[in-house]
Order: structure tokens, then C-alpha cells, then sequence
């Protein structure tokens, strides 16, 4: 039996805000905006029908599948998304699985107007969606039941999958689901109030931990088809250089090797494994016409970025008094710099592509399945229908597989297109951190200050760095008057209380592809203005927690969840000789986080011993992926807090793999404490990327504590702090 998908409720003014729409494929889209209120869900218009089987299924055992519209890439949705549909459905949770669903319009986000996972918004997303659709079908499943025993519905009730009816009769859902498929789907349902939950807000064990842990599950790597042959693609050691010319002749001669075929981007060696296309690809001759590209360097940005962070540029908040901090008895000017910073997922980029001619399906871990599914269709000339996307489990992607440019299936499509085989394209690790779309690097420069009374007197910021929404169907509807929404969230919308807050922003072009990176501009703008609330707290002459009270004293929640953290890591008590602690506090993405942090030094280098969180994030559907997605957050905080580092020379980027990339290795992870705290909202707000921002600066606060010394400039393992 499969059950209708809901109409989608319209959001109220309260929790969603129109975004604007672009047209992408021939879709209408709305798109996530960066605003403090939290994630800006837009109704999209003109959206298609949905399939009326979309989202459940039962079958005569009673196993009840829940098709997931997410991508499930670490975050947990196979097991959130699924407990929204079993809270109203009813049912028996032991008889529930999970299925990603393919590219359709019936999984589009109810906001964007496309498939896609981002933002940290697929519970949000989903949170009235997949309930209406549990209760929906639990009230045709009782239809069903009512209708065979003569019986009103009313007389009828539902319990772990089965309908019970008068003098004693049930029923599981197994034996109706035939019946109840032919019902008509009630037009309205009553949702349950929060406080009769039993399954939502309850500790559940994942449901896909046991086949990730035996190998049974098949990520994008792992695709087997008949016939399936391998192409790894040798791409520009410069960004924006072209192909001059190639010489295969020793490609041919190694065995194994079918084609070569010449992409967009690069030359791709097609092989009958991985290792001949490797080795393939190692023989090849080409020709570079590297362009303009090959004279960038992150040291000949870095020079760009200071000298523009001391001029006027487009203005992103205006304040009252923006020449100087404004009765200021102690001025801090402060520059800070953050590096440009690849995603390195665990599994690298990698896609599938049978194309027939008259159609084609694709297997990849996408997160944006409809433009990926449009990109494809275009480059082998077929309708969008013709093109079947299968969404499959990703090993980790934090923004990279949600590309606009659908940079690596686009390849995958040109290079099956030239073979005609089946292909397999995959990227290395080498491939993937030498890729591009990385995080930009960014500077700031920040003149603050503090008046006789200790209070902020003014604080004139300034940001320089590339925007990643530029030449993207976002630009349109999210860079307005020369600013970019991305690159300023996080200090244009702080929740402090700050007089005369002048903001510029100075966006600057590069050959370098950029995207956004968990958390996007929160990435750079949290360490910029935690690390200067402590340094203004300092030239006020007071504790740092105190001092954040004052600034937070209209933000209950935020203040909430800073008082929380500080309690709960016994601010102000006693530390080991060597020990530093440091807090910081951010909001993003509808939900606040609050890291404090204890380090020490190891022979001068940073050590980072214990992280204790609170973190709000509205109302929570299951508390074990929350906190599981906190401690993620945290280790990949870590990561480009401490190591993480993308360098450019003579246009050639210096990284390769994670010896010159590293991430956290586990006897780097701190012991991490995670506290959820209570806001009261009725609905879920963001979870996935919140907990990352305030890393870099609760551990860099931790250092000035410990050495005296500030940390001004990422990744913090670059400074010998002893």
C-alpha cells in the first residue's frame, strides 16, 4: 500500500519568510536565506502535483517503508524523517524502514520548490509534511477497518500497528492496507499535540547504524552494474585553464583501458577498473592552456584582501556614528584572516551513469537532485523524465554534493555520453581536495571599542572575501546592492546588542570555484565576532561570560543557552595548572549553539582537552542524532580550526590528501558534553551545522586565556603558542 503526500501547509508569517524565486531547469525555485530569525521557508509557486504514493508504503507483513526526500549522508534523516510519519501513523516501530527517494517533484522541499538537502533544514522541512502524512493514512487504514466491520471510525482506535475495534475485533495494518489504498485521503487531519508524543522527542537508536557498521550498505562507491566501467578524469592543475591538446598513445597500450575521452574540464581515462583508468590517466600527455589562473597565490590574496579591508566598500548595515567607535575610552582594531577550506568528505565525489540513448539512470549521493537531475539531462540531450536519479547514501558532503554547477555529474554525463559504456567516474582524494569549491578565504578587519563604563561604544567591521553565490541562479535573488547574504550572516543580524554596528563588505573575484561549507558565512563570521566580544570584554575589564550577559540581555534564548554552557562547564571554578578555558556563543540556522572550551599545549602546539555544549535547536525529534550531530559538528570544527588550510602557488593548489589536509585524528578529539536545552518552540529549527561555528572561537578564547596571546588568524596549528 503507498499513501498520499499531504498538501503542504502554508507557513505561517511568524516561522517563514519569502525568499524570492529563480528558475532553474524550468522549476520555480525559493531559496534559503541567512536571516537570525533562522531558516526562511518560501511557498513555492506553481508547484507540480506530487505522486499520491510518494512517502509510505505497507506491506502485508505490516513492514511500514518511509520514502526519505533527503539525502542521508551522516546527519541521521533515515531516522528523524521516519519517526515524524510513525508518531501520527501509530504504528509498530520495529516494522519501520527507510528508502532515499528518487529525483521527483513529489520530494521537493517545501520551501525551496526542489529537491535538496541543505541549510539544516530537512526536519524543519519535513517536521508538518511527513506527520500529515502518518495521520492521513492512519485515518484511511481506520476507514479501511470501520468500513469491514460496519462500524463508525469513531469507534475505532490505533495501537503499534494494529486498529482495534468494538466487542473486541482488530486488525493489523498489514491485512488492510489493500482496502485503505482505495480510500480517498482526508482532506484535513488533527496532528498530535506535542504532549501526547511517544515516539518524537524520545532517544532512538538509528536505523541505519547496523548495516553501516556490517558493510550491507551501498553508498555511491559501492554501485555495481552490468558492464560498468571506471573513468577517473584529469583535471586542470589550474583553475580556469583549458585542454591545448593530448597525447593517449601510452594510454591505450595499458590493459584494461577502453577510452579516452575528452570532457568540458578535462580528459577522462575509461577503464575495466579503477587502477587501469588510474594508471591511464598518470600516462597521459596533455597540454595545459593554464590562463590567467596560474599566477594566484593565497600569499598575493592575502595582500589584496588587507589593503581592501582599510577602504570604503558597499555597505552591508549602516550605523549612526560609522567613522570611529564613538566615546570609546579603549579601542581594539583587530584583522583576522580564514583560510579557503575544502569540504574532504570521507567518500570523494563519485557518480553512475547508464546512458541508453533514448534515456539514462544515475546512482550518486546528491544533494540536489533536481539540479542535478536537469544538469544530466541537458548534457545528454534528453527530457528531464527521461533521466532517472537515484539517490544514494553518501559518505559525508557538508555543501559539496549541493553544487549548482553540478560540476562532477555534468563529467560523469560527458564522459558516458563519449564512451557509451556504463560509467563509474570517480574522484580521488587527491582529485577531490584539489578540486575547488572550497570554502573562500575571507579577511575582517574590526575597529571596536569600549566607553568609560565598560560598555561597546561602537564597532565599524569591515569583510573582504569571495562570494559563493556569484554566477549561480542565487545571485539574482540573494546579492543585493553589491552584497552578498552569505558572506556577512553572523554579523549583520547578531543577536548582540551593539550601538553603531557598521558593516562593509568588499567582494573580490577569483578563478577559484567557491560554495558554501557547513554553516556557510558562520564559518568565518562567528570566530571573527567571539574572538572580539572577548577582546572588548577584556578592555572593559570583565569576565567574558558577564560581559556577554550585558550584550544579550534582549535575547532570552541566546542568553539561555550561554548560561547554560557556562553552568554546565563550571565557569569561573578551578583548572588544572595549564589549562585554559575559553567560551563563545553563536546563532545560526533558527537554533544557538554555546561551546566553552579547555585547552592546553603539547610542545607549543594546541591541544584541545574537553568541549561542553549546550545547544538549542526548538523542538527536538530525536535527542541521540542531535547529539551525535553536535559531536560531529565539533570534530569538524576542530578540523579546520586546528589543521585546515587550502594554500595556493603559482595557481597550483600546495594540498593533496589528508598528510597536507588533515582531519581531526581521534586521539585529537576532546571529551565532548553535550546539553540540549529547552526553548519552548513548537517546531524543530536547525541541526546539522549550528554547533560548528562557535568551535574556532571558543577554543581560540580558551588560548588567550591560557598564553595571553590572541588568535587573530586560522587555522590555529599554524602558531607555535609556547
Amino acid at each position: 500500500m503507498r499513501f498520499p503526500k499531504p498538501r503542504p501547509a502554508a507557513p505561517s508569517r511568524r516561522d517563514f519568510l519569502k525568499a524570492g524565486a529563480a528558475t532553474a531547469g524550468g522549476l520555480v525555485i525559493g531559496f534559503w536565506l541567512p536571516l537570525r530569525s533562522g531558516p526562511a521557508f518560501a511557498q513555492a509557486p506553481n508547484k507540480p502535483a506530487a505522486d499520491p504514493n510518494a512517502f509510505l508504503r505497507i506491506a502485508k507483513d505490516g513492514t511500514v517503508t518511509v520514502m526519505v526526500k533527503h539525502l542521508e549522508f551522516g546527519q541521521g534523516v533515515t531516522t528523524a524523517l521516519p519517526m515524524l510519519v510513525a508518531e501520527e501513523l501509530d504504528c509498530d516501530w520495529a516494522k519501520v524502514r527507510a528508502e532515499l527517494a528518487p529525483a521527483a517533484p513529489a520530494y521537493y522541499h517545501t520551501a525551496f520548490g526542489m529537491q535538496a538537502t541543505g541549510g539544516s533544514t530537512s526536519t524543519a522541512d519535513s517536521w508538518m509534511q511527513l506527520r500529515t502524512v502518518g495521520a492521513q493514512a492512519r485515518a484511511m487504514l481506520v476507514g479501511a477497518a470501520a468500513a469491514q466491520w460496519k462500524v463508525k471510525p469513531e469507534a475505532c482506535r490505533v495501537s503499534r500497528g494494529v486498529v482495534h475495534g468494538p466487542g473486541g475485533r482488530k486488525a493489523g495494518f498489514g491485512s488492510l492496507a489493500v482496502a485503505a489504498a482505495k480510500r480517498p485521503p482526508p482532506e484535513s487531519v488533527t496532528l498530535k499535540s506535542p504532549k501526547d508524543f511517544r515516539l518524537i522527542g524520545r532517544p532512538t537508536r538509528r536505523l541505519d547504524s547496523a548495516d553501516k557498521v556490517n558493510g550491507a550498505t551501498t553508498f555511491g562507491l559501492d554501485v555495481k552494474r552490468p558492464n560498468l566501467h571506471t573513468a577517473v578524469v584529469a583535471h586542470p592543475p589550474v583553475f580556469g585553464a583549458k585542454v591545448a591538446g593530448f597525447d593517449a598513445a601510452k594510454v591505450k597500450a595499458i590493459p584494461g583501458v577502453t577510452h579516452v575521452v575528452e570532457t568540458s574540464h578535462g580528459v577522462a581515462v575509461v577503464a575495466k577498473s579503477f587502477w587501469a583508468a588510474k594508471k591511464g590517466r598518470d600516462a597521459l600527455e596533455i597540454r595545459w592552456d593554464l590562463g590567467p589562473g596560474a599566477a594566484l597565490s593565497s600569499e598575493g590574496l592575502r595582500r589584496e584582501y588587507r589593503d581592501l579591508a582599510g577602504k570604503p566598500g558597499p555597505v552591508a548595515r549602516k550605523a549612526a556614528n560609522p567613522a570611529s567607535p564613538k566615546g570609546a575610552v579603549k579601542t581594539v582594531v583587530a584583522e583576522y584572516e580564514v583560510p579557503f577550506l575544502a569540504h574532504a568528505p570521507m567518500e570523494p565525489l563519485n557518480c553512475t551513469v547508464e546512458f541508453k540513448g533514448d534515456g539514462a539512470e544515475i546512482w550518486c549521493g546528491s544533494q540536489f537532485q533536481t539540479v542535478d537531475q536537469g544538469a544530466a539531462a541537458k548534457v545528454l540531450g534528453l527530457p528531464v523524465e527521461k533521466v532517472r536519479l537515484n539517490t544514494m547514501p553518501a559518505g559525508g558532503g557538508f555543501g559539496r554534493r549541493a553544487n549548482p554547477a553540478a560540476d562532477y555529474v555534468i563529467e560523469a554525463c560527458e564522459v558516458a555520453r563519449g564512451a557509451k559504456v556504463p560509467v563509474k567516474v570517480v574522484w580521488t582524494r587527491e582529485d577531490d581536495i584539489r578540486g575547488g569549491y572550497y570554502r573562500p578565504m575571507y579577511v575582517h578587519r574590526v575597529e571596536a571599542g569600549v566607553d568609560a563604563r565598560g560598555r561597546v561604544s561602537g564597532w565599524n567591521h569591515a569583510i573582504v572575501g569571495q562570494s559563493i553565490l556569484a554566477g549561480t541562479p542565487f545571485e539574482k535573488f540573494m546579492v543585493k546592492d553589491g552584497i552578498d547574504a552569505t558572506s556577512v550572516e553572523g554579523v549583520s543580524d547578531t543577536p548582540y546588542d551593539l550601538p553603531d554596528l557598521a558593516l562593509t563588505l568588499h567582494t573580490t573575484k577569483s578563478p577559484v570555484p567557491s560554495l558554501w561549507w557547513r554553516s556557510v558565512g558562520h564559518s568565518h563570521t562567528a570566530f571573527v565576532m567571539e574572538t572580539m566580544i572577548d577582546e572588548l570584554a577584556a578592555a572593559a575589564g570583565k569576565d567574558p561570560v558577564d560581559f556577554r550577559r550585558t550584550l544579550l540581555a534582549k535575547q532570552p534564548r541566546v542568553l539561555a543557552v550561554l548560561d547554560k554552557a557556562a553552568a554546565a562547564a563550571g565557569w569561573g571554578g578551578p583548572l588544572p595548572k595549564g589549562v585554559g578555558r575559553g567560551i563563545a556563543v553563536h546563532e545560526s540556522f533558527g537554533s544557538v549553539c554555546a561551546h566553552v572550551a579547555e585547552v592546553t599545549l603539547v610542545e607549543g602546539a594546541v591541544r584541545v582537552k574537553r568541549i561542553v555544549s549546550a545547544f538549542d535547536c526548538g523542538l527536538v525529534v530525536n535527542p541521540l542524532t542531535v547529539q551525535a550531530q553536535v559531536q560531529g559538528a565539533i570534530a569538524f570544527g576542530l578540523s579546520a580550526a586546528l589543521h585546515g588550510e587550502i594554500t595556493l602557488e603559482a595557481g597550483q593548489v600546495k594540498q593533496s590528501n589528508f598528510h597536507d589536509y588533515p582531519v581531526l585524528r581521534i586521539n585529537e578529539m576532546p571529551a565532548v558534553e553535550v546539553h540540549l536545552v529547552p526553548s519552548g518552540l513548537d517546531r524543530p529549527t536547525g541541526v546539522g551545522e549550528p554547533a560548528t561555528p562557535p568551535v574556532a572561537p571558543s577554543v581560540a578564547n580558551a588560548l588567550f586565556a591560557l598564553t595571553g596571546k590572541r588568535a587573530r588568524v586560522l587555522p590555529l596549528g599554524r602558531t607555535k603558542w609556547a
